[in-house]
């Protein structure tokens, strides 16, 4: 295969890919902006935020762990949110031009047109696959991010297990299945990459499941929050027995799908992005092959 075609190729690669981005990103498609109970992320006020973390990292009675759970948390958060936002549009905005553009280019050559102009498209080629790999690759991380650590902080759901269960029965206590350390609260709540797991969700199986276990061991989840451990005495199911863990009651139960709906999008564009960065890599490098060489196209 001829490298002209694989330019070509690579182009076209880049320009369906982000195509389908952009129609299924959070933030381009604007299911974020319906999902999301904080707002538009694009206005979010990261400046109040970093005012806020400098009142906090003077103040001697918030220790290490006050500041890193709290201010410095939610500073990184408005920051890596924003940032999402900005290069969702950005990266996805550029692919999809530099994939038309060297596309229609490499299709002319591809019909023996403008041949003389191959050194020049080679050029091109190897300017924009950098740059949109470098664009795109940035984006890839602040979604990662986005979609591992964080959460929406108006629309907070709390982790539970596949079963609902969310403590277990430990000695005469019961211990938070999600607890990690002192002052780390977020550890309780699931992040976009947990939605789309059946418990998060309306899931007929799981209702059914769910419905089966004794009423008597179930319990509101958010007693747990915060907290290492809950009662002090084990709780007693409907024929006197222990209750070996602690489910959600039916306040918390979800009976929509837009929680797997937003993961799913995070999850598919953050992987169709590895392919464009890999597509541009291969735009880049054909454009310096055909830049050096252009009778080889």
């Amino acid at each position: 295969m001829g490298k002209g075609l694989l330019f070509f190729c690579c182009s076209s690669c880049i320009l369906v890919l982000t195509i389908i981005n952009l129609s299924i990103g959070p933030i381009t498609s604007g299911k974020m902006k319906y999902y999301s109970q904080e707002g538009d992320w694009g206005t979010l006020n990261c400046a109040a935020a970093k005012d806020y973390y400098d009142d906090k990292k003077d103040d001697s009675s918030c220790n290490d762990d006050c500041l890193k759970y709290g201010a410095k948390w939610s500073l990184d958060m408005c920051k890596r949110k924003k940032g999402m936002h900005d290069m969702e549009y950005t990266a996805f905005i550029f692919d999809i031009v530099i994939g038309f553009v060297c596309g229609l280019i490499g299709l002319l050559h591809l019909f023996d047109l403008k041949k003389d102009f191959v050194s020049n498209t080679g050029l091109i080629g190897l300017g924009c696959g950098f740059v949109g790999f470098v664009l795109t690759f940035v984006y890839v991380i602040f979604n990662g991010l986005v979609y591992t650590s964080y959460y929406d902080v108006k629309h907070q759901i709390y982790k539970r297990d596949g079963d609902g269960a969310f403590a277990e029965l430990d000695g005469n206590k019961y211990k938070c299945l999600y607890y990690d350390k002192a002052g780390n609260s977020h550890s309780f709540l699931a992040k976009y990459s947990d939605l789309g797991k059946k418990q998060y969700n309306y899931n007929k199986g799981f209702l059914e499941d769910w419905a089966e276990i004794d009423s008597n061991c179930k319990a509101r989840i958010d007693v747990c929050f915060g907290q290492e451990t809950i009662l002090t005495s084990a709780q007693k199911d409907s024929k006197g027995n222990d209750c070996k863990f602690l489910y959600m009651n039916e306040h918390f139960i979800e009976d929509g799908i837009e929680n797997k709906d937003i993961s799913d999008r995070f999850l598919t564009v953050l992987i169709l992005s590895l392919f464009v960065c890999l597509a541009n890599i291969g735009l880049a490098l054909f454009g310096f092959l055909l830049f050096r060489a252009p009778s080889d196209f």
